[in-house]
């Protein structure tokens, strides 16, 4: 293990030694490092200005490398960093640079530059520094020493959102997706939430920092592990396989589905104590009862009323009412109790030439909600027929927007934030949805993707949702979704008072921000197709392929939802995160591109090499693996 430390002006001279060793170890020749040993050598009296910082093992002492932070806000140079010649490889260079992009934020420097050796230039883009052609060369800053490269990061603290949202350390993480979604009864969610035991996977993601992982189902072995090491966690503890019916099972198997994950904590006391007396907090998909009682928090269903989406347009025509928000758009909507009601005013609209929007109360990505062109009544032999294809229960009718004429402007839109338990609103920003029909597939999020006239009115509608949600007593994340029309304006569809895919994507922002730079854009794609269900071992040569590919791109990839590739008809949740949207859309398609081609190997219904079916027995009656 290595620990670090200030460097102490009695070690200059050690640590010039150290200096020049790490130099040599690249195979330069005497005469250059004898010409190098007069710029690289460390005066005593300049440690504490140099803000030389050292890594030393922390069993015996012996100091392994070190690290210089130098000059004055807002520009900062990392003028050394070198490894001893016999730890290099072994994590000590990136502990020093970490420490000194975090050291940077704290201190105030926008921007850290690094004149980097050659040899080490791999090194500073797997960090995420910017280097040649991407680093900015502005502010009359001198060019770099003749054979030096010249890379830039921009140095950010944990934003701000994300230390209220769990106190920027660690958090207990409950996928409890099914249960949540459990709770409204709506006949247009999935009845067996098969879906849902996969969508738990993104418990990984719900903070910054994960120190535990509570699932349903079984996960694969490694996948944390693989997600840790490019997120940099620690001791994250995995309890999965908790709940009947987990991920990955094949179809033939009955699927048995349980709801109930924080009962089924509850039911495990020994795993219930561990989770509840860390000391951390415990941050569910989204609220119930159940995880009320595990959580020790009081439990007022009144709460969610607004997930409702008939409650949820009621509440946004109250904000609307004094007029305080002349670039958002309310959308009319018609309750429709039965498919007769529905018929007759879906009739009447497409008699008008009006496209329609048909919702149900609850529905989750999109679930439930379905546009209905005159065209399509027509083809249809009439209303009647189109409301027999749809969910049963009773169905909103709204007004349908029309989007932007351009296909690439952004349509679909939101708004995510939180009210924490004092009842304050906290936002954590925009992000553009992918959206297909009426379905949702994904999401962007970083510095710009909302589109500029957009974001003013996004985000002061959303904040005032969030104080309306906060008086009525709710306590939580929440998002507002919208769709732009083609003046200008946006339209609030729902509420979704919960985590949600654009979360996911924030979350895992915050974190490449704090420990590469600030300004990534991240991506989640909820579902890439696979060419056929693969081995486990197939899926973790495929992620290892998407990894080394991206990082080549400049970009980051992780396996955001892996239980997927095991279903029937296969597929992967991705995230993708890049400092550049022309680099994040490379990403991503090199990731589609080869998670169809690596299923040409298989043929569908092969059998798997991880069932996803068993509990790790590793922790008695929890089931638990550490990273």
């Amino acid at each position: 293990m290595v620990k670090l430390r200030a460097a102490r002006p009695g070690e200059a001279e050690e640590l010039t030694a150290l200096v020049l060793r790490s130099k040599a170890y690249w195979g330069y020749d005497a005469a250059f490092l004898a010409a190098c040993a007069p710029e690289l050598r460390i005066p005593a009296g300049e440690v504490a200005d140099r803000r030389i910082v050292v890594a030393e093992d922390a069993a015996g002492g012996r100091v392994l490398g070190l690290a210089s932070l130098e000059g004055a806000p807002p520009v900062a140079r990392l003028g050394l960093l070198f490894v001893e010649p016999g730890a290099i490889g072994r994590g000590v260079g990136r502990r020093l640079y970490r420490d000194a992009l975090r050291r940077a934020a704290e201190l105030g420097f926008r921007r850290l530059l690094i004149d980097a050796d050659p040899y080490a230039a791999g090194f500073y883009r797997a960090m995420g520094a910017l280097g040649p052609p991407e680093s900015r060369a502005a502010g009359g800053e001198d060019e770099p020493p003749a054979g030096l490269a010249r890379f830039e990061a921009a140095p950010a603290p944990l934003a701000d959102w994300a230390r209220a949202w769990t106190g920027g350390g660690p958090a207990v993480h409950v996928g409890n997706v099914a249960e949540y979604n459990a709770q409204f009864a709506d006949a247009s969610l999935d009845r067996e939430q098969r879906a849902a035991h996969h969508y738990a996977c993104l418990a990984a993601f719900y903070s910054p920092w994960p120190g535990a992982l509570v699932l349903p189902g079984a996960v694969p072995p490694g996948w944390i592990e693989r997600v840790g090491r490019v997120l940099e966690w620690e001791g994250v503890e995995v309890y999965d396989g908790l709940a009947d019916g987990g991920p990955g099972l094949p179809p033939d198997t009955g699927l048995s589905p349980s709801a109930g994950l924080s009962d089924a904590v509850r039911a495990r006391p020994a795993l219930a104590g561990r989770l509840t007396s860390a000391g951390l907090p415990l941050v569910p998909w989204g609220r119930t009862a159940a995880f009320a009682r595990l959580a020790g928090l009081r439990w007022r269903p009144r709460e969610l009323r607004y997930e409702s989406k008939s409650a949820a347009h009621g509440l946004f025509g109250r904000i609307l009412a004094d007029g305080g928000h002349p670039r958002i758009l309310l959308p009319g909507q018609w309750p429709a109790p039965t498919r007769r009601a529905a018929a007759r005013l879906l009739a009447a609209r497409a008699e008008a030439g009006e496209s329609t929007v048909l919702k149900s109360e609850h529905g989750v990505g999109g679930s439930g909600t379905t546009v209905v062109t005159p065209d399509r009544v027509r083809a249809a032999g009439g209303a009647r027929a189109v409301l027999r294809a749809l969910p049963r229960g009773p169905l909103l009718v709204e007004e349908y927007v029309s989007g932007p004429a351009g296909l690439d402007e952004a349509r679909d839109l939101t708004y995510d934030g939180f009210v924490d338990e004092a009842g304050r609103v906290h936002e954590v920003g925009g992000a553009v949805m992918d959206v297909a029909g009426s379905g949702y597939r994904g999401a962007t999020v970083g510095p710009g993707v909302v589109p500029a006239w957009a974001e003013e009115p996004l985000l002061a509608f959303g904040e005032a949702v969030g104080r309306e949600l906060s008086a009525a007593g709710y306590r939580g994340w929440f998002d507002v979704d919208f769709v732009a029309d083609g003046a200008g304006r946006l339209a609030p569809t729902e509420t979704n008072l919960r985590l949600t895919g654009p979360s996911i994507a924030f979350m895992v922002a915050a974190r490449l921000d704090s420990l590469r730079g600030a300004g990534h854009f991240v991506r989640i794609a909820d579902r890439v197709g696979l060419g056929a269900r693969l081995p486990g071992a197939a899926l973790d040569e495929l992620c290892e392929t998407l990894e080394r590919g991206c990082a080549e791109l400049g970009a980051v990839f992780l396996p955001a939802i892996p239980t997927g590739a095991f279903d029937p008809a296969p597929w992967l949740g991705v995230l993708v995160a890049a400092h550049s949207r022309e680099v994040l859309d490379a990403a991503e398609a090199l990731v589609r591109a080869e998670a169809l081609a690596v299923g040409a190997g298989f043929t569908e219904g092969q059998p798997t090499e991880w069932p996803g079916t068993s509990v790790s027995e590793s922790a008695g009656d929890g089931g638990a693996s550490v990273t």
